[in-house]
């Protein structure tokens, strides 16, 4: 059975006219969770799975460009399908910020705040949290399946975390990699395309897939940068790809 990963939206703070913000899905048999929300990725979400199917969303920050679609996920589960009890897994200030908005969650979600080295499971897959180097709190995290199989969410962070903090066997990282280069990331809390090749090779990562680019990006230095400092070339992620592991 594979571990699957798609990709919703990598736009980073707003959405391209063709690609939604960041957001995920990873399906392992009939276990289908949606990593992050952000604008535009409900509707691709429902290019790859029927709403009522989906078993969990996981939130890594509170960050608008990262979750703001889980309004319209209450709406369509609460008026339309009339579905109840839907885990939710994000940060306090996440929950506080996503209420304003749909107020009362439950019965529709049950949400759960998350903390640094939280530990939950959503039907198959196991999930792991570690707070990153970001401007509120944020959490990257490592999915694990049945097989031993392993992602590795970076969400959004600067160079001061470390991968390592969520183990090694790395099947697939998924690090976000705002600034093609450093030049341009500068001293901000994101990475740039080489942060993230040199973070998923210091932890032999096997395969790199890098997102969360300004939409007007060129994502040809993306793709050298990320390369040289991984040691091997570099997936682009790109809107309904999906990678199988």
């Amino acid at each position: 059975m594979d571990l699957n990963l798609t990709v919703l939206g990598c736009s980073g703070s707003y959405p391209g006219a063709e690609c939604p913000c960041s957001g995920y899905l990873v399906q392992y048999g009939a276990t289908a969770v949606a990593v992050d929300l952000g604008p535009g990725c409900l509707s691709n979400l429902q290019r790859h799975i029927e709403l009522p199917a989906l078993s969990g969303v996981v939130l890594s920050h509170s960050h608008p460009d990262h979750w703001v679609d889980i309004s319209g996920l209450h709406v369509a589960l609460k008026h339309r399908f009339g579905a109840e009890g839907l885990p939710i897994f994000g940060t306090a200030a996440n929950r506080e910020m996503a209420s304003l908005i749909t107020g009362s969650f439950e019965p529709t979600f049950t949400w759960s705040d998350t903390g640094d080295e939280d530990v939950f499971v959503i039907g198959d897959l196991r999930f792991t949290m570690s707070a990153t180097d970001h401007y509120v709190e944020t959490h990257a995290m490592r999915i694990d399946d049945p097989e031993g199989r392993s992602i590795v969410y970076s969400a959004d962070t600067g160079p001061e975390w470390s991968i390592s903090k969520l183990g090694s066997g790395i099947d697939l990282a998924l690090l976000e990699a705002t600034y093609g280069t450093d030049a341009e990331r500068g001293d901000l809390l994101h990475l740039s395309a080489s942060d993230a090749g040199a973070m998923a090779r210091s932890v032999s990562a096997r395969r790199l897939v890098l997102t969360h680019f300004w939409p007007d990006t060129d994502l040809d230095v993306h793709a050298r940068n990320g390369a040289e400092a991984y040691g091997s070339p570099v997936t682009i992620a790109s809107p309904n790809e999906r990678y199988l592991l």
